[in-house]
């Protein structure tokens, strides 16, 4: 990919910073700025990509007779670039960026038309049903059954861990249709309403807290759950083929982007806050070091993702390439929650769950230091979960190893 942009590329350049200047506005960066997981609550994350598909920019990587942006290979990267340079929210990714794929790769036409322009406009929430109690990161293992009972299937078991269940209005699923054979073989992709009767959603607690509007994480119960069959994606039992398609799209995101808007928040805390000898935490040596190692990594990161992207402009899939930047990604990310954390010193010690009950006028209470320090402690702990979930990261380098590396 040529690196140098051209006149037409910074004209796009020039219109997305304009775009982002009229559209992020103070109100969604006081929100943003004291989430603990990189997201608004649903009325937020809805109204911000709302505003993206009015432009056109909701779903970059979707065909153009679908709703997507038509971009270029430089123009995807600018956008995504620039987004990130300006830590904009990221759309949620359930919908846009993992079934949408899968709907569009397998699906019937008239799934297509059913889910597609819902999930464009953000009218449809989706959650991932994918990890079971006890089946870790060996997601072959799973052992929700979905019995065949004329035209629909009857599913009973329950999915955990998962994500923005509580606001879903629909989950991507997989369900165990055969037991016959290698267990990746008895597997089926099916789509359900979460308004189905035996569908249930509780609450699972994290250690950054259960604020309001920003808790994640859910177990779903399902009992003798009927599914019509006409909602599966693909064939019977293939449902392992297009759940790893699928993932591609979990693992494959760019990071770097984002992370050096971050990094350059670290930086700023650094120049204001004091060590332990009342001098600016930026000029400690050792500090330092971490800085610009973290700030190394990025740059690395960039670059590869760079050319990885640049390759799927031409029609490349990610591939294995993908649990790479899932890996580096991650723990980089991971990283750099943990230098903010030194960074704020002793204003990350009082533990702030609920950064937002400010903004929103419950609490009378000021925030124990800047506000920048309020979701630091938080936001380290939410982030450990990174470099577990789309797979573990040593589950990501057994792919590589033996998909890159062939060992």
């Amino acid at each position: 990919m040529d690196l140098a942009l051209s006149a037409d590329d910074l004209a796009f350049r020039d219109e997305v910073r304009a775009w982002i200047a009229e559209n992020f506005d103070e109100d969604t960066r006081r929100w943003l700025a004291q989430s603990k997981n990189g997201y608004l609550d649903k009325a937020g994350q809805v109204s911000w990509q709302k505003k993206l598909a009015a432009k056109g920019w909701a779903a970059p990587d979707w065909p153009v007779e679908w709703g997507g942006a038509g971009f270029t290979a430089s123009q995807r990267y600018i956008f995504t670039a620039e987004m990130g340079l300006a830590g904009t929210p990221r759309p949620s990714p359930m919908g846009l960026n993992m079934v949408a794929p899968v709907i569009l790769a397998f699906g019937t036409e008239e799934q297509k038309r059913q889910h597609l322009p819902p999930i464009l406009s953000s009218d449809i929430w989706w959650c991932q049903g994918y990890s079971e109690p006890g089946s870790g990161s060996d997601l072959a293992s799973l052992q929700m059954k979905a019995v065949r009972d004329g035209d629909d299937y009857v599913l009973n078991g329950s999915k955990i861990w998962t994500t923005q269940a509580q606001w879903a209005d629909w989950m991507f699923c997989l369900v165990r249709t055969s037991t016959e054979g290698k267990p990746q073989s008895g597997i089926s992709f099916v789509l359900l309403r979460m308004d189905t009767p035996g569908v249930t959603v509780k609450s699972l607690p994290t250690l950054d807290g259960p604020v309001d509007g920003q808790q994640e994480i859910n177990q779903v119960f399902f009992e003798d759950v009927r599914v019509p069959v006409s909602n599966r994606i693909g064939e019977e039992n293939k449902g392992w083929t297009y759940a790893k398609y699928l993932l591609e799209f979990e693992r494959g995101n760019a990071f770097a982007p984002s992370l050096k808007s971050v990094l350059k928040k670290v930086r700023r805390i650094a120049s204001v806050e004091l060590d332990g000898s009342g001098e600016a935490m930026i000029s400690d040596p050792a500090f330092r070091r971490k800085l610009a190692a973290l700030e190394i990594e990025v740059a690395a990161l960039d670059a590869t993702e760079l050319r990885i992207f640049s390759a799927m402009s031409g029609g490349e899939p990610v591939g294995p390439a993908s649990s790479m930047l899932k890996c580096a990604g991650s723990e980089v990310q991971q990283a750099i929650t943990e230098l903010t954390l030194e960074a704020v010193g002793v204003y990350g010690q009082p533990f702030v769950q609920d950064g937002w009950a400010h903004l929103r006028g419950d609490s009378n209470e000021p925030l124990p230091g800047p506000d920048y320090a309020a979701p630091a402690a938080p936001t380290y702990f939410n982030y450990r979960k990174a470099s577990i979930y789309a797979g573990s990261n040593e589950i990501q380098r057994n792919i590589m190893a033996k998909l890159v590396l062939g060992l």
